[in-house]
């Protein structure tokens, strides 16, 4: 199935783990929900070093730093984690240094059995915490989330017994996506510049 095909026609895609070149699918996606495309693309990776399946978005913003991304500007790591204490004060912070960025939210979740392993990425913003019964604010432009274990009872408790293994290879995938994604608006910025030498040249 061409996955390409799927992205027009829907806000909210759903990859599953055979899904063919997640990766570069997931980046191309991105990308093309992108309005502005000369606006930077901020991310915040949402959740904790200190609960296993919470360390979804911070083991992925750690992945992406190490990788040396150098068109996405990263918040949440393992080092210095984006959570409930400080997201508001983090948004807050973003929403002053980068006024007109495109915020892209990553952040675990809890689902059926049959999902876990499955990445959901959508059009709109995400809301951290609501398994948890957290009140806090909406978070990205896009989201991408990953179903890390089964929800629905004692939800604190699964998340703290989730298999790292798991949630490992999960960020794996979306840091790699993501680093497609930033060669991609590497190739856009390029683009642009020669545009503008072209215009400039007599």
């Amino acid at each position: 199935m061409n996955l390409m095909k799927r992205f027009s026609k829907n806000k909210r895609v759903v990859f599953s783990n055979d899904d063919s070149s997640f990766s570069l699918t997931m980046a191309k996606t991105i990308h093309q929900w992108r309005e502005n495309k000369t606006t930077e693309v901020v991310l915040i990776c949402i959740g904790t070093d200190r609960s296993t399946g919470d360390s979804l978005g911070p083991l992925t913003g750690t992945l992406l730093l190490e990788q040396g991304v150098k068109h996405l500007t990263v918040y949440g790591t393992l080092e210095n984690p984006v959570h409930a204490v400080n997201l508001k004060e983090t948004l807050n912070h973003i929403k002053e240094k980068h006024p007109s960025s495109f915020l892209i939210a990553v952040d675990a979740c809890l689902g059926k059995k049959q999902s876990i392993g499955q990445i959901i990425t959508g059009v709109g913003s995400m809301k951290p915490g609501a398994a948890l019964k957290k009140d806090l604010p909406e978070v990205g432009d896009v989201y991408i989330s990953g179903v890390v274990n089964i929800g629905g009872y004692m939800d604190f408790l699964v998340l703290q017994n989730t298999r790292l293994h798991q949630v490992r290879e999960m960020s794996q995938k979306i840091a790699k996506g993501l680093t497609y994604l930033d060669h991609l608006l590497a190739l856009e910025i390029q683009l642009q510049k020669k545009q503008v030498s072209t215009k400039e040249t007599p």
